[in-house]
């Protein structure tokens, strides 16, 4: 099995199409046929099941896909770490960021990303922190900004800084921004907009209740921090969120905040990368970057 092999096998299954592979590849159909034949006779079983609309991949070739992704990604990274030895760094990141967050750094971080990498590609995308953290698992992305991450052995986490949680509600006419602080008991009250489990903003919230012998009132549950603090605006409930959400919502005049105290509750805002891949230098620089940007105040 050579990388040649491997890179046909995969165009072909990406685009379940021998012939749109070949065109793809630059290579007749006939030689590409040949390049993925000598896979299938080396691992002694088809990789693929063959039609008059294309190919689709037998159980085999699901698995060897996901290997092949992973070594095409890995031989990119060695290609240019190495070509990085040269001057500024090449290659591709992905980063993936939590939605207010996101918001509130992103400008300030492309500017300077772009200024001191101009040969290198940025791809940036937005998730709840569960599905930042399976992306990251998979190789999908690169980097994660995660709240309040699980430790795991597969992931390098950096804790970067902890955020104080606001109660946010609607602002009527004449009320100010910034409201007294409220008792994390009297929360209990309130009618909750709030992420489906398992959030861990809403698992600490619950938890941190349950201790007090109390329950919060959720009346809807909503997984979209930008839809969750465009229903606070608009009356329907209140919210328990960074500073972040209010500073990337397009309706922040509408809201009112409200530090909790007693106990104070934080939400640790971390940096996360791969344990078992090895990071190239672009990576590498990427993350020194955001970590200067989110603990100069960002």
């Amino acid at each position: 099995m050579d990388l040649r092999q491997l890179e046909s096998f995969v165009y072909v299954a990406e685009l379940g199409s021998f012939t749109q592979a070949a065109t793809v590849l630059g290579i007749g159909q006939s030689a590409l046929s040949r390049q993925v034949r000598r896979l299938e006779v080396e691992l002694r079983q088809p990789l693929f099941y063959r039609n008059g609309r294309g190919v689709s991949l037998t159980e085999a070739g699901k698995r060897l896909l996901a290997h092949g992704r992973l070594i095409q990604k890995q031989f990119e990274h060695a290609r240019h770490d190495v070509e990085d030895s040269r001057g500024s760094p090449l290659g591709r990141v992905t980063i993936g960021f939590p939605h207010a967050v996101g918001r509130a750094v992103c400008s300030p971080f492309v500017k300077e990303f772009r200024s001191r990498f101009p040969k290198a590609n940025l791809c940036l995308t937005e998730g709840l922190t569960i599905h930042l953290y399976e992306w990251l698992l998979s190789g999908r992305i690169d980097i994660a900004l995660l709240h309040d991450p699980v430790p795991s052995p597969s992931l390098d986490i950096k804790p970067l800084r902890e955020d104080h949680l606001l109660v946010l509600s609607q602002r009527r006419t004449m009320q100010p921004a910034i409201a007294p602080p409220i008792h994390l008991r009297d929360i209990a009250e309130l009618p909750l907009i709030m992420p489906c489990r398992p959030h861990s903003l809403r698992m600490m919230v619950e938890t941190k209740l349950a201790n007090m012998g109390l329950k919060p009132i959720i009346v809807l549950e909503v997984d979209s921090v930008s839809t969750i603090v465009k229903l606070v605006a608009e009356g329907e409930g209140y919210a328990i969120a960074t500073r972040h959400a209010v500073a990337a919502s397009d309706a922040q005049g509408h809201l009112q905040s409200q530090r909790i105290i007693k106990p104070s509750l934080g939400s640790v805002l971390a940096l996360a990368t791969s344990a078992e891949r090895p990071l190239t230098t672009l990576v590498q620089r990427t993350s020194e970057l955001l970590q200067e940007i989110l603990t100069d105040g960002g």
